[in-house]
């Protein structure tokens, strides 16, 4: 397989000893990753920064082409079907991350705004890999929670009986707010400019709005005039130029991140890798996974005033979001658009959840929430 050539977004952990295996690995930083770079490729693997295209690939030797990361819209499925090139997307392997990052916030937003997350209720636009774990975690919680995803409804008809399943505008009724479609323009829901103008305009000054989906599902010139009590956001439109207005209004403004925990990245990588050497017809090697960094130690669960509390802090700890906020936060465009996209290059290696191991806190009922959350609960 040594004659293969393989090249890969440099962004992608591991990649040369995940991939090595099956050919010469050529790593290039997904932006510039151009026809030029892929004309002897055999095999291309991308993350969100490289459009793959007609322009791209068209006078090259590319037959494979897997992206690490879950969205498509960078992605042309029609010209690669046509041309014949195998094409794969890990599907659902930033989940659990995002899923995170949303939980992460709403306890955040508990604590600043001093409520109960056990008195709120929680809409999921959108109930796919992510919207399922947002669900389960919130649910977890004690929230109440209303689903909307029409395209699942119709794939399962029985959904409709249940009483949480509802319209868009009911869900949009709900105190928070949290977005998990993928970016379509066509079908019978397209979701790009899903939340309107017009159904902004009902949006009331107590609500809150999380988008840790795509930029352009919800519209940003009516959201950037909306009165809410806070909006996070980490995925926007025109990334890394970011619109300024809606950026100064953001409680927490992430530069598209909340699916980079490096279990997410490594799970994408290994899911493209299993792909590949399926389609080359190569038995998969697991050798790579000794350069994986340690999991961190066991830890207590520290006494807090609260629950509500105690598990804010424990997932600050996890992963500091306030501080993804606070790199990119300034109030020069410029300033903001450099940082956004070097932070992305470089951010800082956190890990879920179930890679944290909590020594068991002696009462089954908190241990159990523990690991409704993902949580590792050691009883040694």
């Amino acid at each position: 397989m040594q004659n293969k050539k393989i090249v890969i977004d440099d962004a992608v952990p591991y990649a040369e000893e995940i991939f090595s295996h099956l050919g010469e690995v050529t790593k290039i930083a997904g932006r510039a990753i151009n026809s030029d770079a892929v004309k002897q490729a055999d095999a291309l693997i991308v993350r969100s920064r490289t459009l793959v295209n007609k322009e791209l690939l068209e006078n090259s030797k590319v037959s494979f082409v897997g992206s690490t990361v879950v969205g498509l819209d960078h992605i042309d499925q029609p010209y690669l079907k046509q041309k014949q090139i195998e094409f794969y997307s890990a599907q659902g392997c930033n989940a659990n991350s995002v899923a995170e990052y949303v939980i992460t916030n709403l306890l955040n937003l508990a604590e600043q705004f001093q409520f109960n997350i056990s008195e709120k209720s929680l809409g999921i636009i959108g109930v796919g890999n992510v919207g399922e774990k947002v669900y389960n975690k919130a649910k977890a919680l004690g929230m109440q929670i209303l689903l909307n995803d029409p395209p699942k409804v119709e794939r399962h008809p029985e959904l409709e009986d249940q009483h949480n399943y509802v319209d868009l505008d009911s869900c949009l009724k709900a105190d928070i707010i949290t977005l998990h479609t993928p970016l379509t323009n066509s079908g019978l829901h397209p979701t790009r400019d899903l939340i309107s103008a017009t159904k902004l305009s009902n949006i009331n000054p107590d609500q809150i709005i999380i988008n840790a989906a795509r930029g352009g599902i919800i519209n940003e010139q009516a959201w950037k005039n909306a009165i809410t009590q806070a909006n996070v956001i980490d995925c926007w439109e025109n990334e890394p130029n970011i619109d300024m207005e809606l950026y100064a209004k953001a409680w927490i403004a992430t530069p598209h991140i909340a699916g980079h925990s490096l279990d997410a990245k490594v799970a994408g990588s290994s899911m493209v890798y299993q792909k590949l050497c399926k389609y080359w017809q190569v038995q998969p090697q697991q050798d790579w996974q000794a350069a994986l960094p340690e999991p961190p130690p066991i830890r207590n669960f520290e006494a807090m005033p609260s629950l509500q509390n105690a598990l804010c802090k424990l997932m600050n700890e996890t992963h500091n979001i306030f501080a993804d906020d606070n790199v990119i936060r300034d109030k020069e465009a410029s300033s903001v658009h450099k940082k956004y996209e070097y932070y992305r290059r470089n951010f800082p290696i956190y890990r879920e959840w179930a890679q944290h191991r909590i020594q068991s806190t002696g009462k089954t009922e908190l241990d159990n929430l523990l690991i409704q959350l993902g949580f590792k609960v050691s009883q040694s």
